[in-house]
C-alpha cells in the first residue's frame, strides 16, 4: 500500500517503521509542521491514510480525507461529539473510515471479557462498578477514548446506571483517569462490594500493539464502503481463520 500518515508524533514514525517492514510505502507525512501539504491532490497519491492526531484537528483531517476519496483510518480521540457527520459524509462520498479509540488486539479482547463480567454482575446491585485508566503525562484527553468505550460498553448491561461520570455520582458509572510518567496505557474495570472486590485489566507495555492493529486496519478497509471498527476486523480475521 501506499500510506499517508496524518500525524508523525512517536506513533506515526513507529507506524512507518512497521509499514516498511511489511513492504508499504509512506508517501505522506503530515505533521503541524507542514499540515498545509496536506491537499486533496497530494492525500491522493496514497491508497489509504492513517490518522493519529489531537482533539482539534482530527475532524477536519478526517473529511479531507474523504473528501479526496481516500479511505482513512483514525485513533483519534476526543472529537466524538461529530461523528455523525462523519458517517453522513461517508454515506455520500462512498467513502471508508475505520475508527477505534484503541488499535490494540488484546483490548478489544479485554473489551468482550468486560461486557460478559459486567452481565454476569448485573442482578448483584451490591457491587459498585468503576473503570480507571493510565496513560503518560503526554496525553492530551481525559478520560482516554478507550476508557469511555470501555464505559458505554458496560452500561450496556447495567441498567441500574443511567451513563458514565468523571467524577463519583450515585446512579452514574465513575471513570477516573490518571497521568503518570510514560505509561502506554492501562485500563481496569472494577466491581467493589463490602465484603470483596473483583477487577479486569489491560495493561499495555508498549505502543507497538497500536501501530500494528492501525496497520491491520488499513490493510483491511481497502475495498470496503461504509464505517468500520475493531469489531469488524475482529470478527473477519476469526471468520477467516475458522474457513483455514
Amino acid at each position: 500500500m501506499k500510506i499517508a500518515l496524518i500525524g508523525y508524533g512517536k506513533m506515526g514514525r513507529l507506524i512507518e517503521q512497521l509499514a516498511q517492514k511489511r513492504g508499504h510505502e509512506v508517501v505522506l507525512r503530515i505533521s503541524r509542521k507542514n499540515r498545509h501539504e496536506m491537499t486533496l491532490e497530494r492525500l491522493r497519491m496514497a491508497d489509504v491514510a492513517i490518522e493519529f492526531t489531537g482533539p482539534e484537528a482530527a475532524f477536519d483531517n478526517i473529511v479531507r480525507c474523504i473528501e479526496a476519496g481516500v479511505p482513512v483510518v483514525s485513533g483519534s480521540t476526543g472529537w466524538l461529539d461529530r461523528m455523525d457527520e462523519v458517517r453522513r459524509l461517508v454515506t455520500e462520498r462512498r467513502g471508508a473510515f475505520f475508527y477505534a479509540s484503541n488499535f490494540s488486539k488484546g483490548v478489544w479482547l479485554f473489551m468482550r471479557a468486560a461486557e460478559m463480567l459486567s452481565r454476569l454482575m448485573a442482578p448483584h446491585e451490591e457491587y459498585r462498578p468503576a473503570v480507571e485508566e493510565v496513560h503518560h503525562i503526554h496525553k492530551k484527553d481525559a478520560p482516554s477514548g478507550t476508557a469511555i468505550t470501555l464505559a458505554e460498553r458496560v452500561l450496556l448491561h447495567l441498567n441500574r446506571l443511567t451513563g458514565w461520570s468523571a467524577t463519583d455520582e450515585p446512579d452514574k458509572l465513575p471513570v477516573h483517569a490518571h497521568r503518570e510518567g510514560e505509561v502506554p496505557g492501562t485500563h481496569t474495570l472494577r466491581f467493589d462490594a463490602p465484603i470483596d472486590s473483583i477487577e479486569l485489566t489491560h495493561r499495555a507495555h508498549a505502543r507497538e500493539g497500536f501501530a500494528s492493529g492501525a496497520l491491520d486496519a488499513a490493510e483491511w478497509i481497502q475495498g470496503r464502503v461504509g464505517c468500520f471498527g475493531m469489531d469488524d476486523l475482529l470478527r473477519d480475521g476469526a471468520r477467516v481463520k475458522r474457513e483455514e
